[in-house]
């Protein structure tokens, strides 16, 4: 079962929509109490600024559950743009710990290289390139472009740590993993049918 963590930021019905069309059964959480039903695996998504996420998380109730269910029982877990930045340590965003799954901090993009007019956000259709070689790309062809809308990227400690990259006036760890921990910086659930395998392959996983 996959349960998508509602802390009021994020399309939460846009996960639900494709999961129903694939036929795989998923949950929501809003509350700590919703985290101790049946968890197999968890979404955490999210959108605009870091601080601002991570005080709806925290408010909710369920970053220690959370904690415990990734950390210590080892579910697998997805975040989504904002909800794979809470992964870091740090934000230059804000100045609210993260939760501090895999090592890094959330920098600002360098634009110093783009030079159209419109250079932040990062918005738009690009292409995410794997990497390494992980089952979460099964059947998405390289050439198949994911939707992005972000100013911040996610800078690791450890680039082993980098699933893809992305390129846009830097290149950038577009999708990062660790163990049972998977982050993606696009949208997945806005990136047609490479975000529809790309869920897909995560409910696989």
């Amino acid at each position: 079962m996959i349960t998508i963590i509602n802390y009021g930021i994020g399309n939460i019905n846009a996960f639900v929509n494709i999961y129903k069309r694939l036929d795989i059964p998923v949950n929501i959480a809003a509350t700590v109490d919703d985290l101790n039903n049946k968890v197999d695996k968890i979404i955490l998504p999210g959108v605009g600024s870091f601080d601002y996420a991570m005080q709806r998380l925290t408010d909710s109730g369920m970053v220690d559950r959370l904690n415990e269910l990734v950390l210590q029982e080892k579910k697998q877990v997805l975040g989504i743009c904002v909800g794979m930045q809470l992964m870091a340590e740090s934000s230059d965003e804000g100045t609210l710990n993260g939760l501090g799954w895999i090592k890094g901090q959330v920098k600002k993009l360098n634009v110093e290289n783009i030079h159209h007019r419109s250079k932040l956000p990062h918005m738009g259709w690009n292409d995410v390139e794997p990497a390494k070689n992980h089952s979460i790309f099964n059947e998405i062809n390289e050439k198949q472009l994911f939707y992005f809308l972000h100013s911040y990227y996610y800078k690791l400690e450890n680039p082993e740590n980098c699933l893809a990259v992305t390129h846009y006036g830097q290149t950038f760890a577009s999708i990062i993993g660790k163990d049972n921990i998977l982050g993606i910086q696009c949208h997945p659930e806005k990136s047609h049918e490479a975000g529809e395998l790309f869920l897909k392959n995560f409910a696989k996983l």
